[in-house]
């Protein structure tokens, strides 16, 4: 099977290198040549880490329309904020029988790509689908070389229309057997668990990450028992919102043992009982993807599915408006709202059904 990885970041680095490790032919794309150069150069990924060696992939480009061409899988790894953005440059140049998966798609990742597809005029037999989220911990040092802290144990993904499942699971099954198909979309982006991790905490020490520049440990040393328990009542919050729309979610405590065979009986322990976790630094500043993608693709979908159900969401609404004042965007407007979902006017159970089969 031909794979795409479209997006060099962390995770794109770590996908394509560990794709290639297991025998596929893999493509990657991005869109600038400044990350990428030495991979143009040589093909080759180094990982480090959870794996150690060093992957040889096809080839490295900056041109989407060669990046794809004849590529049966399309992993997209890039912030759900550019979900839509790299759905309209790769509208015109879809084939019939691709498979693309968003990873992650946050919450309605999945929608919001499809529902560009289709303004974009796209009929072709494509299968687009949501990861809940990323396969591994990862971070890139350098241009070409890559950490993978841990691989999480499984990811659930869903494709919309849900009916597109069994497609999906037959692509799969053959390159990532970490990935277990879930019922839709509706799973998959309620049970959007950095929208629990990332955001508060970062809100939390925004004194300790201007003042360092990110120099301590995100989760062991930013997640303190007080932070932990804002975490769980976001975690309950979006637990609350997801019941309304018929999914029994995954409590974040739950999620890290399923993902990574830890317990605790608080989030507080279970979060440092993981190992997998250890070494994973701060980001450097506020704009960066635990801002700028969790906050308007996570945390501001949560919230508007939650004011259709009438479920209450005060503490995540008001991370979403510290976050609007400390980096200057106004996230609710700007977001993954209702109007830019295409579902003002709807219904609960309309809402459902577009989640489930599309429209």
């Amino acid at each position: 099977m031909k794979i795409c990885v479209i997006g060099a970041g962390n995770g794109g680095q770590a996908l394509a290198a560990y794709l290639a490790l297991k025998g596929f032919d893999v493509a990657l794309y991005n869109r600038s040549a400044w990350r990428i150069a030495p991979i143009i150069k040589n093909k080759r990924i180094k990982v480090e880490g959870e794996i150690n060696a060093v992957a040889t992939i096809s080839f490295a480009t900056t041109n989407l329309s060669e990046a794809i061409k004849g590529r049966k899988l399309l992993m997209v790894v890039l912030p759900a904020f550019a979900h839509r953005d790299i759905a309209k440059k790769i509208a015109p140049l879809l084939e019939n029988g691709q498979v693309i998966i968003l990873n992650p798609g946050r919450t309605a990742g999945a929608l919001e790509f499809y529902n560009t597809l289709k303004e974009e005029g796209v009929n072709k037999d494509i299968v687009v689908a949501e990861t809940q989220t990323f396969i591994f911990a990862s971070r890139a040092s350098n241009p070409g070389v890559v950490k993978i802290f841990r691989i999480k144990n499984a990811v659930p993904v869903a494709a919309l229309p849900s009916s597109k499942n069994p497609e999906l699971e037959q692509v799969l099954s053959q390159v990532m057997p970490e990935f277990e198909i879930a019922p839709s979309t509706l799973y998959t982006s309620f049970n959007n668990i950095g929208a629990v991790f990332h955001p508060a905490t970062i809100i939390l020490n925004t004194g300790w990450v201007e003042t360092t520049f990110g120099k301590f440990e995100f989760y062991f040393e930013g997640i303190s028992p007080s932070v932990a328990k804002i975490l769980e009542a976001i975690d309950a919050e979006r637990c609350e919102v997801a019941r309304k729309f018929g999914i029994e979610p995954m409590t974040a405590i739950q999620w890290l043992a399923y993902a990574y065979d830890v317990k605790g009986t608080n989030l507080y322990d279970a979060i440092h009982n993981n190992e997998g976790y250890r070494g994973i630094q701060a980001p450097t500043s506020l704009e960066n993807r635990y801002i700028l993608e969790d906050v308007p693709t996570s945390l501001v979908p949560i919230s508007a599915f939650g004011k259709l159900a009438k479920v209450k969401t005060p503490i995540i609404d008001s991370i979403v408006q510290l976050a609007s004042l400390m980096v200057g965007v106004d996230f609710f407007s700007e977001g993954r709202n209702f109007e830019r979902l295409h579902l003002n006017g709807k219904t609960v159970e309309e809402v459902k059904q577009i989640m489930e089969v599309g429209e």
